[in-house]
Parts: C-alpha cells; sequence; structure tokens
C-alpha cells in the first residue's frame, strides 16, 4: 500500500461496512488514491470523514452521497438469543469477530467488539439479529473514535491474517459437505418457522 493509500486509510472509521462500494476499508483507501472513488461514499465516517478525506487528497468536501447511505448514530448488533438457531452464518460474515458462537448453539454480540457494520443482518436465515442504536444524538465520527477504529482494523486484519493461513487440521480435513450444511440449516430453520408460528410463542 503506498503512504497516500495509508494515510487515507488511517482517516476511514474501520467499520468495514462495504457500504462504499469496495470489500474493505482498505479497498476504498486504495480506490480514492487511484481516482476510482469519490471521497463522499462512507457514510459511517459522516460529514467529518469526507473533511479528513478532502485534506489529504485536496478534493472538495462536501456531504455524503445518499447513494452510498446516511450518516447515523453508530449502531450495535443485538441478538434474539431465544430464536438463534446456531447456523454460524453471522460468524462467518462479521469482519471484527464480534459475535461468538458453536454450531447448533445460540451466538451472542461481544459490544466493544461491534463495529455495527450491518453485514451480520441480512445472512441471518431466522431474522434474529437487530440493531440498536449505541450513541444516541451522535453521528459519524462523533459517534466513534480514534482508539474505537485503531481497535476495530487490528481485529479485521488479525482476522484476514488467520482466514488466509490455514490451519494444518484444516488442510488435512475435507470440507464439510455443502449439501449436508444446507440441510441442518434448513432443518434448523424448520424449527424456528414451526416455534414461531406456535399459538403459545411469545413472538409474532
Amino acid at each position: 500500500m503506498s503512504p497516500l493509500a495509508a494515510r487515507l486509510l488511517e482517516a476511514l472509521p474501520q467499520t468495514q461496512c462495504t457500504r462504499c462500494g469496495y470489500p474493505d476499508c482498505a479497498g476504498y483507501a486504495q480506490a480514492i488514491e487511484a481516482g476510482e472513488a469519490g471521497i463522499d461514499q462512507c457514510p459511517p465516517g459522516g460529514a467529518e470523514g469526507v473533511i479528513r478525506l478532502s485534506r489529504l487528497t485536496g478534493k472538495p468536501a462536501g456531504p455524503v452521497d445518499p447513494n452510498f447511505g446516511v450518516e447515523g448514530p453508530r449502531m450495535l448488533a443485538v441478538i434474539d438469543e431465544a430464536w438463534c438457531i446456531g447456523c454460524t452464518l453471522c460468524l462467518d460474515a462479521c469482519p471484527t469477530d464480534a459475535i461468538v458462537g458453536i454450531n447448533k448453539r445460540m451466538h451472542t454480540v461481544i459490544e466493544p467488539h461491534c463495529t455495527g457494520c450491518e453485514l451480520c443482518i441480512p445472512v441471518c436465515p431466522v431474522d434474529c439479529i437487530s440493531l440498536e442504536s449505541a450513541t444516541p444524538g451522535r453521528t459519524g465520527w462523533q459517534a466513534w473514535s480514534q482508539q474505537q477504529a485503531d481497535h476495530a482494523r487490528q481485529r479485521y486484519e488479525a482476522r484476514q491474517r488467520r482466514r488466509e493461513k490455514p490451519t494444518p487440521a484444516a488442510e488435512a480435513a475435507p470440507a464439510a459437505p455443502v449439501d449436508r450444511k444446507r440441510a441442518i440449516i434448513e432443518a434448523a430453520l424448520a424449527r424456528a418457522r414451526a416455534g414461531k408460528s406456535s399459538p403459545e410463542s411469545g413472538k409474532p
């Protein structure tokens, strides 16, 4: 990564939310340097984030492009553990390993590690994950600190390194068949739907 791209990366909030249209904050920073992306594509950074990028690039600052989202408070993912089926799809989606749990057991969110990226929401097959505002009245960088951004970046980069380097056990053992995993998830979904439709269920 070039020195300019590194400085641009440091100016981003490190939520790794992909709302900018790139796979992570580093990809967005490199796209800005290459002139392939505008400095107004990061809703989590908000107006202050655009100003930070403007100072580094010399491009005029403006509001966040609404095509990429709107500036808002920092959100926190919350799992309804009573309805979690333990499919582990949210674990795979979380860029900072903020969700812990094991297959067929309920998962939970570790609040200090959650960036509010929202990537766990669409992958949940039973819609048991919701978002709550963690910073009412504060948005963009006012809802986020440099210390939190640095922490999120460290966790994301550590996760990337771990995923790129398979363990000896993973190399030796064949991957679980896709059909088997799908069958497990579908069975869990069926149980969850049955529970939701039950008259005794307290959840609609």
